[in-house]
């Protein structure tokens, strides 16, 4: 399968991946960036010294091949270098069988309360999975899933979402707390450590963006796996871009954070946009889209510049 150019791919000659412990990996940047294990989605590099990836969903039913199909392929034109897509069902699992070796970015299959349909994923040849602790919590399944996954080298994301947590956990904690939060994925981490599974990326994941922020400071400090970085129901345009740049940007400009994602109730392809020209803004991936530089206008303006930034914008 062709990797798009401007997918984050291991390249020869590139800097060795910093271990842990090591000091950290240097940025484009010039972000001090957290040393972490690299795992593959795919072919797309994840973690270690590889650039930060952007990632998507499709909001479409995985059953419709074309219909998704199409929506990957715009993901991947506005930047995505990887793309989940909803695996809830026998007809999903058949309909992502078809889209894994047609999709021009690797495909991870989103997992909620059936692990069975974790163990079809796999079948059908996806090329990561993104398990919920909150509502997949039996240890034999938990296991199950890690071992067909080690068998096949498929690396899997522990998605912890604040809105989805073991109900024990809420009950020790009080409430939603990012030590909750890093606890689930501890538990979740044991267990995988259990069956000798870790191709493994992290994201704690909540609505709040100042706990999000808290939840991934206090993860990194415990684990070197890779992170997914993202504000979990951020809301459509234009207060859920504000809150997920928030986020996500504060702890990429601390150094964490490997991959991303906005989860905009919108057009996915808007997230895919928004992940990549925060990246570009950032200096952490190559520009790819023109930097527009527009005076905000003001009562000087001898024409009209909001429009004539909007022609050139277009």
């Amino acid at each position: 399968m062709t990797t798009p150019s401007n997918s984050p791919v291991a390249t020869p000659g590139a800097s060795p991946v910093a271990a842990p412990g090591a000091s950290p990996v240097a940025t484009p940047g010039k972000f001090p960036r957290r040393s972490t294990r690299q795992i593959h989605v795919g072919k797309v590099a994840v973690g270690g010294d590889a650039p930060i990836s952007v990632q998507s969903m499709t909001i479409t039913k995985t059953a419709d091949v074309e219909g998704t199909l199409q929506q990957i392929y715009a993901l991947a034109s506005a930047g995505c270098d990887i793309v989940r897509c909803t695996c809830n069902d026998i007809e999903a699992a058949e309909g992502l069988a078809q889209i894994v070796p047609r999709s021009p970015v690797p495909i991870i299959a989103d997992i909620h309360h059936q692990y069975k349909m974790a163990l079809a994923a796999l079948e059908a040849g996806v090329q990561g999975l993104r398990l919920n602790p909150g509502n997949i919590r039996k240890p034999e399944h938990i296991k199950l899933v890690a071992s067909e996954a080690r068998d096949r080298r498929v690396p899997i994301r522990i998605g912890v979402n604040g809105g989805s947590l073991d109900p024990s956990l809420y009950e020790k904690y009080g409430g939603l707390t990012a030590d909750a939060m890093v606890e689930s994925a501890q538990t979740e981490m044991r267990y995988f450590d259990e069956v000798g599974f870790d191709l493994i990326k992290i994201s704690v994941k909540a609505s709040n963006v100042a706990l999000m922020v808290e939840a991934y400071r206090k993860l990194s400090a415990v684990t070197d796996h890779p992170l997914h970085l993202g504000v979990t129901e951020a809301g459509p345009l234009p207060g859920g871009l504000v809150k997920a740049t928030a986020g996500i940007a504060t702890l990429l400009l601390e150094g964490i954070g490997d991959t991303i994602r906005y989860s905009l109730t919108a057009d996915p392809v808007e997230e895919a946009r928004a992940g990549r020209q925060l990246l570009e803004s950032l200096g952490l991936r190559e520009r790819k889209n023109v930097d527009l530089i527009a005076c905000p206008s003001c009562g000087r303006a001898e024409i009209d510049v909001i429009e004539v930034a909007k022609r050139a914008q277009e």
